[in-house]
Order: structure tokens, then C-alpha cells, then sequence
């Protein structure tokens, strides 16, 4: 049984799985529940390129994401990067399993390009831009990903009180459950397991001090990895607790998982 399948059986309400009335998919693809790996082959064999793949994302965000409310801001160089890796492709180079993939990152992570990194907060929305990458961010460049945008999140990763509202920020508004909408989607990384479980990206990465990454992963229905403190770098990443905190991936399997772990982990 497919994941989305065994889901949809516990599905509560009229508003679950509505998302899917917008496919992504490329004119040779299909992008729904597709994994890292479908992607390479696809790439690989010339069904489809990272540009055209990015684009499909694009417009499927567009498309759904206003129901959802799972990404904040979309890189505007996603095509330029995607563009660039197919370039490399086509020479023969391929940088990792992620080359040509399209990433989320939560948006306390900071990205040394056009887009912002404000934590939610609208107190950080005219701050200068980050000088450069975060780490991880960097790690994932060099693997070839294409970082695609930034999702929303609990306020300052939920650091505000014990009573807010989980996947809520000044700057992104109320992320929902994309299964059920009136739902709670869990957890300050909820923007980033929401687009997985919604097909808005392959890859997402979270930020977890404690059920940070876990709790969206299992209310979503996805795969999330709290990586030990210290395997990935917390370089550049919008804190709460350094004695607890740090970035994992966010994906649909668990192979996919491991294989974004396996280019983010390392210390700067």
C-alpha cells in the first residue's frame, strides 16, 4: 500500500487530500510520492531535466500551497541553479544523489542569496541579507541540490510561550495539516513536513529542539531524522538551544532520508 493510501483511510474530514487536485508533473513525469531516487533516474534517462522539474514545483506551490500555507518564499534563482546543474549533467558530471533535486529549508537557515531568513518574524524581515550560507546550506550546494525556497515555521522555532499555535509565524501566517486543514500540522518545522507530505518538494530540511522534526514527520506522515547533536553542523542556523538543537532532513522515504543526511553531515 502506498503511503498516501494507508493515510487517506484515516482522513476526517471533506478537506483531506484536496491537494491533490493539483498534480506536479513534469510532460514525462509524474512528481506525486515520487522519491530522490525516481527523480535521478528520470533526469538520468532525459524524461525530464532539473529545470523542468523546479518549474513543476513552482507552479504546484502556487497552485495548493494556498490552502496549506507551507512555503513563505520561493528562491528566485531555483531555474538558474536547476538550469546550471543539467549543464553539468549533460558534460558527464554528477555531484551526488541530490544533484538536480529541489530543497525546502526551513526558515531559520540562513541563505546567502535573494531570499530572506527571519525565523517567522517580522523583526527580521528588513535585516540585512546573511553574509553566507549556513553549513548545511553549503553542504547541500555542493552536492548539486537546488535549493528551492523556505517554508514556514512556528515563530522563532516556538520560543515565544507555552500557549502558541504550532506552525504559526508573523511572517507566514497558520500552516495546515494538508490532510486535514483544521488539523494541527505539529511542531516548528510544520511548514517543512507539510510540503512533503503535500508533494510541494522532494526534500525539506527542519530545525528540532525537542519534537521539532520528529512531531510534523508523524502528524504529516513523512520521514523526519533528528541527527545527534553535533553530526550536522549548526553553523548559520537561527538558534534556540545549543546544548539541543540542530537541523535533519524531512522526506517521504526513509532512503531518501539517509541519502540527504549522508551530504549535510560534517562539522565547519
Amino acid at each position: 500500500m502506498k503511503r498516501r493510501e494507508f493515510i487517506s483511510i484515516g482522513a476526517m474530514s471533506g478537506a483531506a487530500l484536496m491537494f491533490n487536485d493539483a498534480k506536479a508533473q513534469t510532460k514525462n513525469i509524474e512528481l506525486e510520492e515520487i522519491s530522490v531516487s525516481d527523480l535521478q533516474n528520470a533526469m538520468s534517462s532525459g524524461k525530464a531535466s532539473a529545470k523542468e522539474i523546479v518549474q513543476s514545483y513552482i507552479e504546484k506551490i502556487g497552485a495548493v500551497d494556498k490552502k496549506i500555507n507551507s512555503v513563505v518564499e520561493i528562491n528566485p534563482d531555483a531555474l538558474t541553479i536547476a538550469e546550471a546543474m543539467d549543464i553539468e549533467r549533460k558534460s558527464g558530471k554528477i555531484r551526488s544523489p541530490l544533484h538536480g533535486v529541489p530543497v525546502l529549508l526551513k526558515d531559520n537557515i540562513d541563505t546567502a542569496d535573494k531570499m530572506k531568513t527571519t525565523a517567522g518574524s517580522l523583526a527580521l524581515m528588513d535585516a540585512p541579507t546573511p553574509k553566507q550560507d549556513a553549513f548545511l546550506v553549503q553542504k547541500l550546494r555542493e552536492a548539486g541540490a537546488v535549493i528551492l525556497g523556505k517554508t514556514n515555521l512556528s515563530e522563532w522555532a516556538n520560543f515565544r510561550s507555552s500557549d502558541s499555535s504550532s506552525g504559526w509565524s508573523g511572517r507566514g501566517g497558520q500552516t495546515r495539516n494538508p490532510y486535514i486543514l483544521d488539523r494541527t500540522p505539529c511542531g516548528s518545522s510544520s511548514g517543512s513536513g507539510a510540503s512533503i507530505a503535500a508533494n510541494l518538494c522532494a526534500i525539506a530540511i527542519g530545525t528540532e529542539t525537542d519534537g521539532s522534526i520528529v512531531c510534523p514527520a508523524s502528524i504529516n506522515g513523512i520521514v523526519g531524522i533528528k541527527p545527534t547533536l553535533g553530526l550536522v553542523s549548526r553553523s548559520g542556523v537561527i538558534p534556540i538551544a545549543h546544548s539541543q538543537d540542530t537541523a535533519g532532513p524531512m522526506t517521504r522515504t526513509v532512503a531518501d532520508a539517509a541519502s540527504v543526511l549522508s551530504a549535510i553531515i560534517g562539522a565547519d
